[in-house]
């Protein structure tokens, strides 16, 4: 993964603000490569729907990834014809590397790309665009696994496609439907900070693309679409599905390896309501339930499995204290890490140390119902003691997080105070000037993020359909 740029912050969201007359709010990019037939086509129906319901100045780009049959001269014929569209050359193949070339490149504030087959109906175009016009959201994506979609596709890419984003959900948690459909959007400002950590540049970088921007805290809003298969398409299946899980596979060990910089996109925007600080409402109070309770589950049976595997050769007493006590350290870590978000190693011993004293207190509920258990009975069935060890671990685990919260792990109101004037300087960072700088600099220049260079294993040898 490409960790070593820095695109910085991005400016509070805000509805994008009226444009001199013929400068464009939307760039619609349409990747090309040897599509000399479909082509022209494709832009001159794009450019009639646009023209006749888009209320917004447009512009539409053709990549042309390395063509080798009268693609650019089609493209060229059609810039020279129609004054809303022009053409961008590459000389190498990669639907990934037109669109960061292209949306890097542009001046529009919204970037969107379709296929050159037009398989998604347009009327979808203005619902995908409108959320991110409105500041609501960041990405959009056409999806035609939604259930008011209407798709008509054939068996096996149906199949393919619901396996794909079912690899997707299970391997990566992506919680949006359609990682593959070529309908999507983006606003300028935040491919400017997204186009620069992704590395790949063929058809997995939509992919890429969104699961960054999902684990990054971005909005991503998601449109049913109208969709017609193209049998003419020139995608190689097998070829493409072998790259997309060889792309699943990298993005998942960078994640699982904390490689990706992901810091430099969390809360980039300033203005996300859950750092807002209300009186009487305490701060992170339902997460942190949600993930202690997820914690105290996991622990509670990894403590069952103790408590009966050192019950088979000690008594009841220090198969209960050894099971609580292996079982509070690892609870005690998990609630660190996962519950009240504390990394590093500062502070670990303390903290353990601290989870030991909560541990003797939870030691002294359990042992007492054990011990009143035994004095009610002299001989309980195990299950009854399992029950008895059941009820007093939920009171104890009440408890625990009480205590965990209060004293273990408090909430650091410095470092919050902090937090949020880091996000508040955000959200009052100088749009006006942003806009102002990217002005002066030029329609095709962009102050923040530059062209990456195309790098030798950047090849791509999968055709464009």
């Amino acid at each position: 993964m490409r960790t070593d740029s820095s695109p910085g912050t991005l400016p509070a969201r805000e509805h994008l603000p009226a444009a001199p007359a013929g400068t464009p709010v939307l760039d619609v990019v349409i990747p090309v490569y040897n599509e000399e037939k479909d082509l022209q086509p494709c832009v001159r129906r794009l450019h009639e729907h646009l023209a006749g319901t888009f209320p917004y100045a447009f512009r539409i780009t053709i990549a042309d990834n390395a063509s080798t049959d009268t693609t650019p001269r089609v493209a060229a014929r059609l810039a020279a014809e129609i004054p809303e569209v022009t053409t961008f050359r590459l000389e190498q193949k990669g639907r990934g590397r037109a669109l960061r070339a292209v949306w890097s490149a542009s001046d529009a504030p919204v970037l969107a790309y379709m296929d050159v087959d037009l398989s998604t109906d347009l009327n979808a175009l203005l619902p995908l665009v409108a959320p991110l016009i409105s500041g609501h959201s960041d990405l959009a994506i056409g999806s035609r696994l939604a259930r008011s979609s209407r798709v008509v596709r054939g068996p096996k890419r149906e199949f393919i496609s619901r396996v794909y984003n079912l690899i997707l959900r299970g391997s990566l948690q992506a919680r949006f439907s359609d990682a593959q459909c070529g309908f999507k959007a983006i606003r300028r400002d935040v491919a400017q900070v997204l186009l620069p950590l992704i590395e790949d540049t063929g058809w997995f970088f939509d992919t890429e693309m969104l699961v960054l921007a999902e684990r990054a805290g971005l909005r991503i809003h998601e449109v049913p679409v109208d969709w017609v298969d193209d049998p003419d398409s020139t995608v190689h299946i097998v070829r493409t599905a072998t790259d997309d899980l060889r792309g699943v596979w990298r993005i998942g060990r960078a994640l699982a390896t904390g490689s990706l910089p992901l810091d430099r996109l969390t809360r980039p925007f300033g203005d996300d309501p859950r750092d807002r600080e209300i009186k009487d409402v305490p701060r992170g109070l339902a997460r942190q339930l949600v993930g202690f309770c997820v914690v105290g589950g996991l622990s509670t049976l990894f403590y069952l499995l103790l408590y009966s595997g050192f019950r088979v050769f000690t008594g009841s007493q220090a198969a209960n204290a050894l099971a609580l006590l292996v079982s509070a350290i690892a609870n005690t870590a998990a609630n660190r890490r996962l519950t009240f978000g504390v990394r590093g190693r500062g502070g670990a011993v303390r903290h353990q140390a601290q989870g030991l004293v909560v541990f003797g207190i939870g030691l002294s509920l359990t042992s007492g119902s054990l011990a009143a258990l035994g004095a009610a009975t002299s001989e309980p069935a195990h299950s009854t003691e399992l029950a008895v060890l059941i009820a007093a671990n939920l009171a104890a685990t009440v408890l625990r997080f009480l205590l965990f919260r209060a004293w273990v792990f408090p909430d650091r109101r410095d470092a919050e105070t902090t937090v949020v004037a880091s996000y508040a300087s955000y959200a009052s960072y100088d749009t006006a000037q942003f806009r102002a700088r990217d002005a002066a600099d030029g329609p095709w220049r962009d102050a923040t993020v530059q062209l990456m260079p195309v790098r030798p294993h950047d090849t791509d040898a999968r055709d464009f359909r």
